[in-house]
């Protein structure tokens, strides 16, 4: 007796002597081409594609990124600083400086050199101010920070820590000054007042604006206590 399947790739024969199966399978031919790489690559591939397997064969691709320089990796942009340099030590309307981008484009890391410079210089003879100017420069950003949004002012605390970094800058200038001429004391302290003035006027004029009107007093005077605390912790007195 012998059974069809319907697929036509097996034949199943029974014998009525005994009760074996046998059977046998048709398979179609594989044959392999051993020319050149590329044939033979082709033809596995289709090979494996026609078996249900052509994922074997896929390759992901990691989109590289392009490589961005270190300054703009870390968001620093040294012409931008070097503008807000300018602005700050040459605080006069008169002379064409955009002065507002000091305060409405405030960064970070320009503001923190400023401070570490300062700090630098002030480590002659008495490192241990180091923290305290860093210190002063957080938390005195941040009093008048407080300050100004109590008396009304539409200021972020990083446009003061911006502004308040950036106007250390005068006392920088007036340094090397002091330690020239600090056998005369009265030239030494007009020196001085004029160092704490110029960066007190550098940043008021930055962070006080007409908003606050008739209050602007209140939001100068620390400005310029906290400048004379750097000045103090720079010449030790």
């Amino acid at each position: 007796m012998q059974f069809s399947p319907t697929n036509g790739d097996f034949t199943f024969v029974s014998s009525t002597d005994s009760e074996e199966l046998s059977g046998t399978i048709d398979a179609p031919d594989i044959t392999l081409n051993m020319g050149p790489d590329s044939s033979r690559d082709a033809y596995a591939t289709t090979f494996l594609r026609q078996r249900g397997y052509g994922w074997l064969l896929e390759v992901e691709e990691d989109d590289t990124e392009d490589t961005k320089p270190l300054l703009e990796e870390l968001d620093i942009d040294l012409k931008d600083i070097y503008y807000k340099i300018r602005c700050v030590l040459m605080p006069m309307p008169s002379l064409g400086f955009n002065r507002q981008v000091v305060r409405d484009n405030p960064d970070f890391w320009g503001p923190l050199a400023v401070v570490l410079l300062f700090s630098m210089i002030s480590i002659y003879g008495q490192f241990r101010v180091v923290s305290w100017i860093i210190t002063i420069w957080i938390f005195g950003s941040l009093m008048i920070f407080i300050l100004a949004r109590v008396l009304g002012g539409e200021v972020s605390y990083g446009q003061v820590l911006g502004v308040i970094g950036y106007s250390l800058l005068p006392l920088i200038v007036i340094a090397p000054l002091l330690l020239v001429i600090g056998g005369f004391d009265i030239v030494s302290t007009l020196i001085k007042l004029f160092g704490v003035f110029w960066a007190a006027y550098s940043a008021a004029s930055l962070l006080v604006s007409d908003e606050f009107k008739t209050k602007k007093p209140l939001l100068i005077y620390p400005i310029f206590l906290l400048y004379i605390y750097f000045l103090s912790l720079y010449t030790g007195v």
